[in-house]
């Protein structure tokens, strides 16, 4: 019955823990920010408001991007880079990057029939599937939008296509916009072999008779992703289980805002942030954009067009009041980020930026056990196989531990007929039937609770490998056998049906239950096939964990309470 009991008190985590996020989402309370200016904005980010600036001065940004109907028909042209890690599309329009391809990474496992996949997208300038990177600069004065250089300006490019070299370690590509009074601004995006980081400087050059003075910006501006399929695709597809939303460090805290809280005002970001970074993130990828560490930076979110059927959320960084005196020049500095999510890998780019591998509360057993399952990996060379050498190490440390477990199930098995003759014999009396229950355990020396303590301290491992697994880029498309990508749900359900077929074993060693209430009994029948329609939905790489953890531990269970049952007759012998 305690092994009933298990099964029971894990569900009930599971489902505590759920509701504790739940309520931690709708009732914790929202991060202090200063009062946000409310302010409209059209589809493409551009904002006809004034937004309060960086500056430790009371001065505002103007307009950015407001351009003017004849700039929004002005001819743009795509501009083609490709670097060894990166393919992207920059759009003369504002400099923005608007696709990127991650080169690197396929965007399906790789098969017989499709040995070379597409690589994933990261970025994409389709209405569906909208997710751009923008900059820009704009006048405090007021001077109209389409007069300035953000991110509706047409800049002019030397080349259409930019390609890095074999043995070119560096590229380096330079728009140019001018206008009529003289001002000049160079935007250069610089590329390095091997690298997910990509160099953004504007130099203000001020050609004119009167000083110029405004602000540099960073943004991202996507759209959230949209479910296509049918129901039983969308649950499984990791993606759409995944975190989707802008997230933002300060320096101390990270932070995150989903597309679904993005109309609640008090959910807004709108802070002036030292040392921090605004990122959307995705699953296993994501982009950010990075101002200088000693930089004091005004960020906010925003929905565009909150009404309408694809709203597009936004996050921005508006860096410190510029000031450039006729002759002179200054040249703004900032880094974007647009890569996987590797663990280990992102601090060294940005403080706080391995805090986009989000593992909450479990942050202490997640860590670790993602470096135990690396270094697996070094000696078995496959995933499948470390997650199953990770489930032998883990029940060989908590051998001693889950024996206890197992052997006071098998000593309340012994005993449900001795405890089912109590309850007839004191029928509705609870009280005495308590207190006679309670004197069968002493003198037989089983305590009743044996099999809690065990869930309750491995509890958190199991938690903490359920982030780990369902996050981890290295699954993403990692075969095992017949599974072609752990990531992603067992397409034959194999596993889901091996955890239900473990279950059944456990409650074929546990029969009887003398002492169990009947709804309770009728709960741990339909257990089995409510797990096994919850695991047809988990990642295949987490099904196989909680599988094969599950059949050492019937096979723990059988040994334990063979020599129990063993113990008994030598005993009564």
């Amino acid at each position: 019955m305690n092994q009933t009991r298990t099964f029971l008190m894990f569900a009930l985590f599971a489902v505590g823990y759920l509701l504790f996020l739940a309520w931690e989402k709708d009732y914790a309370p929202p991060p202090v920010v200063a009062a946000s200016t409310s302010t409209s904005a059209t589809a493409d980010g551009s904002v006809p408001g004034a937004i309060p600036s960086a500056s430790t001065a009371s001065s505002s940004v103007s307009a950015i991007g407001n351009a003017g109907a004849d700039a929004a028909h002005a001819p743009a042209q795509l501009i083609s880079i490709t670097t060894d890690v990166l393919q992207l599309t920059v759009d003369t329009r504002g400099g923005s990057l608007v696709h990127a391809d991650l080169l690197a990474y396929p965007n399906a496992p790789r098969t017989r029939k499709e040995p070379s996949p597409a690589p994933t997208t990261l970025l994409d300038n389709d209405p569906t599937e909208y997710f751009v990177a923008q900059s820009g600069l704009v006048s405090s004065s007021d001077t109209a939008a389409q007069d300035q250089p953000n991110h509706q300006a047409v800049f002019e490019s030397a080349k259409t296509t930019y390609t890095m070299a074999d043995g070119q370690d560096e590229l380096k590509v330079d728009l140019t916009w001018q206008d009529a009074a003289g001002l000049k601004v160079t935007k250069t995006y610089s590329f390095k072999r091997g690298s997910y980081v990509i160099g953004l400087s504007q130099r203000i050059d001020n050609g004119g008779n009167q000083p110029w003075t405004g602000n540099a910006y960073q943004q991202l501006l996507r759209v959230a992703p949209v479910a296509t399929g049918n129901w039983l695709t969308n649950m499984s597809h990791p993606e759409l289980r995944a975190f989707q939303g802008a997230a933002w460090y300060t320096g101390e805290k990270f932070q995150k805002l989903p597309f679904k809280d993005f109309k609640e005002p008090k959910d807004q970001l709108d802070s002036q942030i030292k040392g921090g970074w605004a990122a959307m993130l995705r699953l296993y990828f994501f982009a950010a954009w990075i101002p200088p560490a000693d930089q004091t930076e005004h960020y906010v979110t925003e929905t565009i067009n909150p009404d309408s059927a694809q709203p597009h959320y936004l996050i921005r960084a508006v860096g410190p009041a510029l000031s450039v005196a006729p002759g002179q020049s200054t040249t703004t500095d900032a880094r974007l980020y647009l890569g996987p999510n590797v663990q280990g890998t992102l601090d060294a780019i940005a403080p706080g930026l391995n805090l986009t591998i989000d593992y909450g509360m479990f942050k202490l057993i997640a860590v670790p056990m993602h470096a135990v399952l690396s270094f697996l990996d070094g000696i078995a060379h496959n995933w499948g196989l470390s997650i199953i050498l990770l489930v032998l190490l883990i029940k060989g440390a908590t051998w001693k531990l889950t024996a206890v477990q197992y052997k006071s199930s098998a000593k309340m098995r012994k005993l449900a007929p001795r405890i089912q003759a109590l309850k007839e014999r004191y029928g509705d009396d609870k009280q005495k039937m308590q207190q006679a229950t309670m004197e069968l355990y002493k003198k037989e020396k089983v305590n009743p609770m044996g099999g809690c303590l065990p869930v309750l301290i491995t509890m958190p491992v199991f938690y903490g490998l359920y982030y780990v697994l369902t996050s981890s880029l290295e699954l993403r498309h990692a075969p095992f056998l017949w599974i072609p990508d752990l990531s992603a749900h067992d397409p034959l359900y194999i596993l889901p049906i091996i955890y239900a077929l473990v279950m059944l074993g456990t409650q074929w060693l546990n029969p009887a239950a003398a002492g169990m209430d009947p709804a309770q009994a009728k709960m741990m029948k339909v257990m089995p096939l409510l797990f096994t329609l919850m695991f047809a939905f988990f990642p295949a790489g987490l099904c196989l964990y909680y599988a094969v953890n599950g059949l050492v531990g019937l096979g723990q269970q059988w040994w334990v309470t063979h020599h129990v049952d063993r113990d008994d007759t030598l005993k009564a012998a």
